[in-house]
């Protein structure tokens, strides 16, 4: 026997391996052929060893696709396995470039051009192909040349300027609108020769073996200037292209000869010559670029050393430019079960016998939208069997014709069809085996067959014979349905032998070979008989659940229990699994050796012993077949727990048989079984305890054991029943909880996110238990497929405040989402939409881009700024100050910018500025605060900027002392001063004095002694940093302030001590004649000073009428009766050792009844009036 083991997918540039191996015995010779005898060559090679047969194909292109055949000669004759060996194209470099043309082969081979063709890729990548790129090289290197600039639109193409004598090789590559597909491989090289030359060649043999060559055209010497061509004509005409040919002349003459080829347009007088830059060698030239649709004639002329020849006759019109079609695609696309991954397709041929070079063939799963390559190569048969598809999956096909212009339309669809194998008759039944035996009967069982042909076992077929006769007879008429039946009629001690056939739908299957030959003879012993049936069920890598009948001859008592024994094929060494007998027929065997083969058997056990052992089990391999399932434990979308299957292959008559414990099936009344497809599906009715334990499940009537379990606990349950009630009570999934935002025009949006809802699901939207409805200020949006419930306000006010419910039902799927807008939480969202509604309100009008803002300069005066936009000539600036309009401020219409300067701030500055603009279209306002911390803040940046500007520390003496003192551009209170001495913090004292004013900081140092020399420091706190100034009070420094102190203070002695008149006369005194004129004034003086009256300027002689009274510090001087004489200007000069001052009036006097005019009058003593000049 002979397997192929082959791999059916390649790679373009990979390497093919076809592996045969012999099950046995000497090495036999081989064959290996794809319709021809496959030989070594340098890209194939062919290998027998070790029983072994392999095919190597290197660098693999998809013309190596298609059926390889190894056939093996024996003495049963030849032995052969055929397979299709499939090449896929390599990876595009871009994604979505179609796949590389094939077959690339040259025709009609000429002296210095050819005729390319090839086919079409069977991928076009999903884009149509727009076209094909030719390049060229010589034969042996890799310097590819372009043959086309544009791409050629049909699968062949002529190329023309090829050199004589030269070999050449050609590739192709498809481009669609994404992008150029990988080359094709490269053709077999040609030789460019003149195909004419053999037809002038006369071979005249002579002298035994001998040979002359006459060439004729030596025989032509007389010819000069050449003949012309004959019979011009298209050979080939192409959408793209025109090719010509034509006969040489005859005679041709010795000389080589060349063409011209000229066209004319039908219709048209001008002929024109088309290659004068490239005369051609060969009778064969290709027009390209002809106007499609218009009719032209062709001519020829030839041409030698000794001139041009007169133009052939003209070709018969020719049209250019005609699309050539693709074929129609072949019809009746039928798809046939074969194996279990592999379906036949047939189709009709092409009608009206139009030959396509071959059919592509798709495939697709149901379910899916991709279409798969079945064939990278056209196969030209009608009949294809589509290998490598999956078990039990459902496929439709397509097929496509394949012609110089392209692929055809797709074929309609096949109807699906599962892939299945093809119904066969069975194998034939094995394993017989007596089960019991009277005296006139016994009972057989048997195994089923190894290959049931894809359906069920309908019944079997039993023959018995004597051994001491010669003839088998048959058992029964009519199919036994089971693989266990008693026969009767028999002669006791006579030997039996038995054999058996099974029967499906197609038909009854082959003839067993005999049984061994079974003693008809009555069982006695008191051991039970043998168990049978043994089989095998969930196959896994290391362990398997292994199942047998009870045995049906039962000795002196019944079964007890049962021991199972094992070993490993190829061995006799049987080992006994379990140490204490089972109960059941089934056992879990664990621990396996994965991939060892194994075998087991079962013995049974009574009160008597251990009776004789099972038929042996077929050979099992521990290991997971690719492909197996497992139970999967879920929920369906009603809420029903379940179990489900999925087999990976079934037949028609296939079931799945479900059982719990392994004991048969499970209750009908707690479960129900649904199948679809591959698929079955266990339900529980109604879950509890009593559900509990071990599911497992085989399907029936395939050849593997295809099987499975699952362990239903406690712990799965609940999970189980807590996912059943959520999904039976949905609740409708919260994806974002109620959100509030309040929009530009002051609008405030509630809205929540949910799952994605169905069309059909409602929303009722409660506010204070009424249910609201959409109105123009109250929007309700419900947007289904976003899951979006949305509220959107107009003019959020108080009747807005309250509890808002959203209630979502969809399906069954319910919940509800509160949102509370009372106290604060209303407070605040109505805070915000009122500010932004008045935000966008005043856009609508001019409106403070930039708001009230305080800026100190560095000559520490306070800016008041903001800027305002959308004004018109006609808008109005005001500044308020504590709600009352001040002046003084600046706005600029053309920036929008408004300033308000503060020269010199105070604490009565302090309170609320505020800047409003306005026009017919609306206001808006900007306020700043200036109280308390934000006062505190400008102050400090105040504090900060004067710290800054002050100078250097400065010495200046006085009379009291010596001051030292900075200037500073503005100082204030708040700003905190300290003196320091040599390191230590002045105390203000009798001695010391510290001041400012507005624009100085001063410490003075009264009546300075040599103690007040050294280093003071002014720190000044603006109310975050420090700033420090020192001077040096001593040596020179200290001696020049103490000496100028001295002066000053003396000066301010003198100054002090001085004679002075320091208050009383007036300066006009006005008096009516006879009248008493009293003038009195003060003076000051130490000493005492002297005292002397003038008159005009001369000294009064205090005597009769004068007299002068001096009290202290008090000085008098009385007239009495006054006259005009005593009109004049009067001095009182007082003096002392410190120095001397004049004190003066004028004394005016005037007759009764005349008032002075232009006075004012004011009674004095002794009757004296005093005026002062206005």
């Amino acid at each position: 026997m002979v397997s192929l083991l082959v791999v059916f997918y390649f790679f373009i540039w990979k390497y093919i391996d076809l592996h045969s191996t012999s099950s046995g015995g000497s090495p036999l010779p081989f064959s290996c052929f794809t319709g021809e005898l496959l030989q070594n060559s340098e890209h194939q090679e062919l290998k027998y060893q070790d029983q072994e047969a392999s095919l190597r194909v290197s660098r693999a292109y998809k013309e190596d696709e298609g059926f390889y055949t190894i056939r093996v000669p024996s003495l049963g004759g030849c032995k052969e396995q055929t397979t299709y060996v499939f090449v896929r194209d390599a990876a595009a470099e871009s994604a979505g470039a179609p796949g590389s043309p094939l077959n690339v082969k040259c025709h009609d081979i000429n002296k210095d051009c050819l005729i390319l063709s090839w086919i079409a890729p069977s991928d076009n990548g999903g884009s149509p192909i727009l076209g094909y790129f030719i390049e060229r090289c010589t034969a042996g290197s890799e310097n590819w040349v372009p043959c086309n600039e544009k791409p050629v639109k049909t699968c062949r193409y002529p190329v023309l300027g090829l050199a004589e004598g030269q070999a050449y090789q050609f590739r192709v590559k498809a481009v669609n609108k994404v992008g150029i597909s990988h080359p094709s491989k490269t053709s077999d090289p040609v030789i460019m020769f003149d195909p004419s030359k053999s037809k002038r060649v006369t071979v005249i043999p002579y002298d035994e073996g001998k040979m002359i060559e006459i060439f004729k055209d030596d025989l032509e010497g007389h010819i000069k200037v050449p003949l012309p061509p004959t019979n011009v004509h298209a050979s080939e005409v192409r959408e793209d292209y025109v090719a010509l040919a034509w006969d040489e002349p005859d005679p041709r003459g010795r000389e080589p000869l060349q063409y011209y080829v000229e066209k004319l347009l039908v219709g048209s007088n001008s002929w024109q010559m088309v290659n004068l830059d490239m005369p051609v060698n060969s009778p064969r030239f290709a027009l390209f670029d002809l106007i499609k649709g218009k009719p032209y004639r062709f001519r020829v002329r030839s041409v030698n050393k000794y001139g041009i020849s007169e133009p052939s006759l003209p070709s018969e019109p020719i049209t250019a430019g005609a699309k050539l079609a693709p074929l129609p695609p072949p019809s009746q696309v039928l798809a046939f079960r074969d194996t279990k991954t592999s379906v036949v397709l047939q189709w009709d041929k092409l009608k009206d016998g139009l030959e396509p070079l071959g059919y592509y063939i798709y495939c697709r799963e149901t379910g899916t939208e991709e279409w798969q390559t079945v064939n990278n190569k056209p196969v030209t048969c009608t009949e294809f069997t589509v290998p490598g598809l999956k078990a039990g999956k459902e496929y439709v096909f397509c097929v496509k014709s394949v012609s110089e212009a392209g692929l055809s339309e797709s074929s309609p669809e096949t109807e699906p069809i599962t892939v299945r194998p093809a119904i066969a008759r069975p194998s034939a039944p094995r394993g017989f085996v007596q089960l019991s035996c009277g005296k006139d009967n016994m009972t057989i069982g048997w195994k089923p067959p190894k290959r049931k042909g894809g359906t069920k076992i309908l019944g079997y077929f039993l023959d018995q014979h004597d051994a001491s006769e010669l003839d088998w007879h048959e058992v029964n008429i009519q199919p036994i349905p089971q693989r266990v039946y008693t026969v009767s009629n028999l002669e006791e001690g006579h030997l039996y032998e038995f054999r058996a056939c099974a029967m499906n739908m197609a038909g009854v299957g082959e003839v067993s070979e005999p049984s061994d030959l079974f003693r008809c003879e009555e069982w006695t012993m008191p051991e039970p008989g043998p168990p049978y049936d043994v089989k095998f069920t969930e196959v896994r890598d290391s362990s398997l659940m292994l199942h047998w009948q009870a045995p049906l001859y039962t000795g002196a008592g019944p079964v007890t229990g049962y021991y199972v024994d094992m070993c490993e094929e190829g061995t006799e060494e049987w080992k006994q699994i379990n140490k204490q007998s089972t109960a059941a027929t089934h056992m879990k065997v664990s621990d396996l050796d994965t991939e060892k083969c194994f075998i087991f058997r079962v013995r049974a056990l009574n009160k008597a012993g251990i009776g004789p052992p099972s038929l042996a089990s077929d050979p099992v391999v521990a290991k997971s077949k690719p492909g197996t399932n497992e139970i999967e434990l879920g929920v369906d979308e009603e809420g029903f727990i379940y179990m489900a299957f999925e087999a990976p292959e079934k037949n028609d008559s296939s079931e799945f048989i479900w059982s719990k414990d392994y004991e048969g099936p499970p209750d009908a009344d707690r479960v129900q079984t649904e199948e679809k497809g591959n698929k079955s599906k266990l339900i529980l009715k109604d879950p509890s305890e009593k559900d509990l334990g071990i599911y497992s499940v085989e399907v029936t009537d395939v050849d593997d054991d295809i099987s499975a379990s699952c362990t239903l606990t406690q712990e799965d349950l609940d999970k189980l029943l807590k996912r059943s009630h959520e999904i039976r009570n949905p609740l409708i999934k919260l994806i974002s909880g109620w959100n509030v935002d309040v929009l530009e025009k002051g609008e405030v949006r509630l809205w929540l996110e949910v799952e994605k809802l169905s069309p059909n699901a409602e929303l009722h939207l409660i506010f204070n238990e009424k249910e609201l409805t959409s109105t123009p200020t109250h929007k309700i949006n419900f947007v289904k497929e976003k899951g979006l419930v949305e509220l959107i306000i107009q003019n959020f006010c108080d009747d807005d405040k309250g509890v808002y419910t959203a209630q979502l039902q969809d399906g069954k799927a319910k919940n509800q989402f509160t949102l509370v807008l009372l106290d604060e939480s209303f407070a605040k969202v109505a805070k915000e939409a009122d500010a932004k509604q008045r935000e966008w309100k005043k856009k609508q009008g001019p409106y403070f881009v930039e708001n009230l803002k305080w800026k100190v300069t560095e000559n520490c005066e306070v800016l008041l700024t903001c800027k305002a936009t959308n004004l018109r000539k006609d808008t109005n600036f005001q500044w308020f100050f504590n709600k009352k309009a001040r002046t003084g401020g600046v706005f600029d219409l053309q920036t929008g910018i408004g300033t308000l300067r503060i020269k010199k701030i105070t604490k009565a500055d302090e309170g609320q500025y505020k800047a409003v603009v306005s026009d017919d279209r609306g206001e808006d306002y900007t306020q700043l605060d200036l109280v308390k911390g934000n006062f505190e803040d400008l102050l400090k940046e105040l504090c900060r900027i004067s710290a800054l500007s002050a100078t250097p520390l400065k010495i200046q003496p006085t009379d009291e002392g010596i001051k030292i003192y900075t200037d500073v551009k503005y100082y204030t209170d708040y700003m905190k001063t300290t003196w320091f001495h040599k390191e230590k913090r002045l105390e203000i004292r009798d001695k010391l004095k510290a001041g400012s004013t507005m624009n100085q900081i001063w410490l003075h140092i009264l009546n300075p002694t040599d103690a007040d020399k050294g280093k003071y420091i002014l720190e000044l706190f603006d109310g975050n940093d420090s700033h420090k100034l020192s001077t040096d009070l001593s040596g020179q420094a200290f001696e020049d302030a103490l000496a100028e102190h001295r002066r000053l203070k003396e000066a301010a002695i003198a100054e002090k001590c001085r004679a002075r008149v320091v208050q009383g006369l007036p300066d006009v005194a006005t008096i009516m004649e006879d009248k008493t004129l009293c003038l009195t004034c003060c003076i000051s003086g130490d000493p005492y000073p002297e005292i002397t009256w003038f008159k005009n300027e001369k000294i009064i002689i205090f005597k009769d009428r004068y007299r002068m009274d001096v009290k202290g510090t008090v000085v008098t001087i009385t007239i009495e009766k006054v006259c005009n004489e005593d009109t004049g200007k009067y001095s009182i000069y007082v003096k002392n050792k410190y120095g001397s001052e004049i004190g003066q009036v004028t004394v005016s006097v005037y007759k009764r009844g005349e008032i002075p005019i232009g006075t004012e009058e004011k009674e004095v003593p002794s009757e004296t009036v005093t005026r002062k000049p206005k």
